[in-house]
């Protein structure tokens, strides 16, 4: 996500907590760094401002002076309106729980996405499509209103299908309003909950675009009309979102490519000039990627807090509980952990959105040896693991030892290695990983789990190379 900022801040924030006493001079100097910091991320000018003018306002006053600890105490105070910037707060100043899309009517409810070309409104159609599907269990309907790009209508119908959502047809001799009544119609006689529509985008604002929209926006009445931005925009999408919401009544933001972000100032920026809550963030590519938005957690991700309740959340949605309990099954009865299970812990762990989503959620004094690891090379060590894996045959799996010794093991490791297309230290290499691993589930069987964690120190997940994971630093 938003590195540079995140990277500044956190290291602002270490020096902060290190304060005993707060003076107007370090307020000062502090506050000098977080304004570069917000200003290089790309937050406009007069958020900047006022986010920097309530820090001051409460770090000078009694709430961090009084503290006992008032590094700390700072820190809470950046957080804090990091976190109100970003979401909305009541008459009292405390910020309100993350808003989902509201549903309160008669069905179907109707969502209509805006946005410009490249956004990633049809992706996140897709998305929404799923979230609701998933968490709601809302029968949806989906139907695109861009008849200038045949393609998008074809990528709608595509990726629809994987959510596990309807599609209603259209085309490119159809106008939107006709369109947009004809799935109304559908939606209603077969009693779907959910209508979503996909609006036409265009590379820039132009008013062709907007009396469009506001023409389906008054045929439809919907109950959310979601402004689709790209968060890699920068300052380009505070333009973009000032035109959306001087024509649309917006009632939320859909932040995308937040895993991309370098700069980190379109959250901040989009929900101060448009008025509307930030609702959901595209934090990957796959159809799951998809998060309410919650400003208290997105603050601390800022500011190197991690998130670790989104790790829970996603670990919940990504592991297998039958399947795991059936692996803790097998080990506490003594039997093998072998290297289909092996296999089996790699793929929990894609689920899971791989090592780099993992390490992202995790607060930053926790991942320090992580910092300078390249992830990239990480997350290739572990799709070479199960290719080689794959490559073996379902009965080398299930008998590890058919690898290990015997007559046979050099031409099994030969034809391993081909099939992979790796070299023969790379699968022993797998072996040696798999055989510490398997030890440690040895251990577990006899109730010794406990001192083995012990042992381990806190040093990282087991079997991937002496208590981390491939191509990391150990």
């Amino acid at each position: 996500m938003a590195s540079s900022l995140t990277d500044r801040l956190s290291r602002l924030v270490k020096t902060m907590r290190g304060q005993a006493r707060i003076t107007e001079s370090n307020v000062q100097d502090m506050l000098r760094e977080v304004r570069m910091a917000l200003l290089e991320a790309d937050v406009a000018l007069p958020v900047v401002r006022d986010f920097i003018a309530r820090v001051k306002a409460k770090a000078l006053g009694q709430e961090v002076v009084g503290s006992l600890n008032p590094g700390q105490a700072l820190v809470g105070v950046v957080h804090k309106e990091l976190a109100a910037t970003m979401g909305e707060v009541d008459d009292k100043g405390n910020l309100r729980p993350p808003a989902d899309i509201d549903l309160a009517t008669q069905p179907p409810a109707v969502l209509l996405m805006a946005g410009l070309q490249g956004a990633g409104k049809t992706t996140t159609v897709a998305k929404l499509a799923r979230h609701l599907i998933e968490r709601r269990k809302k029968k949806v309907l989906t139907v695109s209103g861009d008849v200038y790009r045949p393609a998008a209508i074809e990528q709608l119908k595509t990726v629809t299908a994987q959510a596990g959502a309807e599609w209603f047809p259209s085309s490119p001799e159809q106008k939107p309003r006709d369109i947009a009544l004809a799935a109304l119609d559908h939606a209603k006689r077969h009693y779907f909950d959910v209508l979503i529509v996909d609006t036409a985008g265009r590379l820039a604002i132009d008013e062709a675009l907007m009396a469009e929209i506001r023409d389906l926006h008054a045929v439809l009445k919907p109950v959310e009309t979601l402004f689709v931005v790209d968060a890699m925009q920068g300052q380009d999408a505070v333009n973009t979102a000032r035109a959306f919401k001087d024509a649309l009544p917006l009632t939320g933001i859909v932040l995308t490519k937040l895993d991309g972000d370098s700069r980190g100032g379109a959250a901040l920026s989009v929900r101060a000039v448009t008025g509307a809550p930030i609702k959901f963030a595209g934090v990957s590519e796959k159809l799951d990627g998809l998060e309410v938005f919650d400003a208290e957690r997105h603050a601390g991700r800022v500011l190197g807090m991690g998130d670790i309740v989104a790790l829970v959340e996603e670990v919940q949605r990504g592991v297998d509980v039958e399947q795991a309990q059936k692996l803790a099954d097998k080990v506490k009865s003594g039997g093998g952990f072998d290297l289909n299970d092996f296999l089996s812990q790699i793929g929990q762990m894609k689920k899971m959105g791989g090592l780099s989503s993992l390490m992202d959620k995790l607060p930053s004094q926790l991942t320090a040896k992580a910092q300078g690891a390249d992830m990239g090379r990480a997350e290739r060590d572990v799709r070479r693991m199960e290719g080689i894996l794959n490559a073996m045959t379902a009965r080398e799996r299930s008998h590890p030892a058919l690898l290990m010794d015997g007559k046979t093991k050099a031409s099994r490791k030969r034809r391993i290695a081909a099939g992979a297309g790796v070299q023969i230290q790379d699968v022993n290499r797998l072996l040696n990983q798999f055989d510490q691993m398997q030890g440690m589930m040895k251990k577990m069987k006899g109730g010794g789990l406990m001192k083995m964690m012990k042992r381990m120190g806190g040093g990282g997940l087991p079997g991937m190379g002496g208590g981390g994971f491939p191509g990391m630093p150990r």
